[in-house]
């Protein structure tokens, strides 16, 4: 991680809060300043710096095509944003990144400050905290909501210890949290392929909680619901805005305008602009490649 970047993240970070006035102890950083003395704990992801994601100068090409080209982010613990931008134009390539499906051909991708994401394979990642949800919701269609769930816990996965494993009593107060918090509430029992699509959703998402991550990649979560489930997927998206970092890919600006403080607009493989719906709405450059007059 380079010292421009670190320095750059706080600044980022002290604008953040002033210009949205977050709270204190509202962010994994507790509101505290960024400290550069902070000893790092292996495994603990670093946020005080106040990013909890950075990526700096990413680029990768698929067969001379630049997907990506020079691109630089950055989000702050606890923060919802949200990524705009045409077809082609590079989101999809980069969640591939940050989650190690994808490995650029130059750039620095960094989970807090400490942990370099492009050391690591796909599967360490994910349970480093980092969680993904793909457009298609993919649940165990002939399992419960509870026994989806109940798969999805952070537990030893060894045949032994799954015919052995038992609920305690912290994960079964965790379960019944997430069921609640994802509105399955009243369907705990219910065949997963007999939920609606923004039902499946919401479990996908839960069983993504049930991992406790601490950054949430989402593809077009909204994409095929009716109104009133965007609605309620909104909600749910707001409560978990704080206790986990949220990027957001969306085409509906409606939900986005419901969501969002800050989104980012991609185009070309690179941030075009940046800045709250209203202003990146009126950017003539935005207009111009993605939405139209």
């Amino acid at each position: 991680m380079t010292p421009d970047l670190l320095e750059q993240g706080a600044r980022h970070a002290e604008q953040y809060r002033a210009a949205h006035a977050v709270a204190r102890g509202n962010t994994e950083s507790g509101g505290r300043e960024a400290g550069f003395s902070r000893l790092h704990t292996p495994g603990e992801v670093d946020t005080t710096h106040g990013r909890i994601l950075y990526l700096e100068e990413v680029s990768v090409s698929f067969d001379g095509f630049k997907a990506i080209n020079q691109l630089s982010l950055d989000i702050a613990p606890g923060e919802l944003r949200c990524i705009i931008g045409p077809n082609g134009a590079g989101k999809t390539t980069m969640m591939d990144i940050i989650t190690g499906k994808t490995r650029p051909d130059a750039g620095r991708v960094f989970f807090g400050s400490t942990i370099d994401l492009l050391r690591y394979k796909e599967s360490e990642i994910a349970q480093m905290g980092i969680g993904r949800k793909f457009q298609k919701p993919t649940v165990f269609e002939q399992l419960s909501v509870f026994e989806n769930l109940e798969l999805a816990l952070k537990t030893n996965k060894a045949v032994t210890a799954s015919m052995l494993f038992k609920l305690d009593s912290k994960q079964s107060d965790r379960l019944a949290e997430v069921i609640h918090t994802i509105h399955l509430a009243g369907s705990v029992s219910r065949q997963a392929g007999y939920l609606s699509h923004g039902q499946k959703q919401w479990l996908e998402i839960g069983m993504l909680l049930m991992q406790d991550p601490k950054l949430l990649l989402l593809d077009e979560p909204v994409a095929g619901m009716t109104d009133e489930e965007t609605e309620r997927t909104a909600e749910l998206f707001l409560s978990l805005k704080g206790k986990h970092s949220l990027m957001v890919v969306e085409h509906d600006m409606s939900f986005i305008n419901t969501i969002s403080d800050i989104v980012t607009v991609l185009c070309d493989g690179s941030v075009l602009a940046q800045g709250t719906l209203a202003q990146v709405q009126a950017d003539e450059r935005v207009i111009e490649v993605y939405l139209g007059r």
